[in-house]
């Protein structure tokens, strides 16, 4: 587990009623600002401006059926070809990032099938690297760019 303290990024904070909502670059409106919003917010921020990933690559909320339960998955990156690239789970900064975390975002890549693995409370960071045919993970103690993921992406999709 790496610590990662999230740069500053420039939000629109505005209260409606009791919420305070936060603008959302990608879905282009307000939502309510929740503990795992604002790292959220943070994290798309970090990853469009710091390491280079395409906004219009980004899917927030994403619908997904795991043993005939419907989830949402929190946010991906996806490669220039639309398949998933990163699969990012993001939790509150007061939620440790357990083994039970890492055990919800593998569940979910049961039927995604990211190759790059991200898991963040905003303060600290793990990320993997799939390895299916050996059936594993590797840890890795950064999160890649954009260009390093696809790069990763060949190693484990050869075209």
């Amino acid at each position: 587990m790496q610590a990662l303290n999230l740069p500053p990024f420039a939000h629109k904070l505005t209260q409606s009623g009791p919420n305070l909502m936060i603008w959302d670059v990608l879905r282009r409106r307000q939502v309510v600002c929740t503990p795992e919003e604002w790292v959220r917010q943070h994290v798309v921020h970090y990853l469009v401006e710091y390491l280079g990933y395409p906004r219009g690559l980004l899917s927030l909320e994403r619908g997904h059926t795991y043993n005939q339960r419907r989830k949402r998955t929190d946010l991906h990156a996806l490669d220039p070809h639309g398949q998933p690239l990163l699969l990012v789970e993001c939790k509150a900064a007061t939620v440790p990032l357990t083994g039970d975390v890492a055990m919800q975002i593998a569940t979910y890549n049961q039927t995604i099938g990211a190759p790059l693995l991200l898991a963040t409370n905003g303060v600290q960071h793990c990320c993997w690297r799939v390895l299916p045919h050996e059936n594993r993970t590797q840890q890795l103690s950064f999160i890649p760019t954009y260009a390093e993921a696809l790069e990763l992406l060949e190693v484990v999709r050869p075209a």
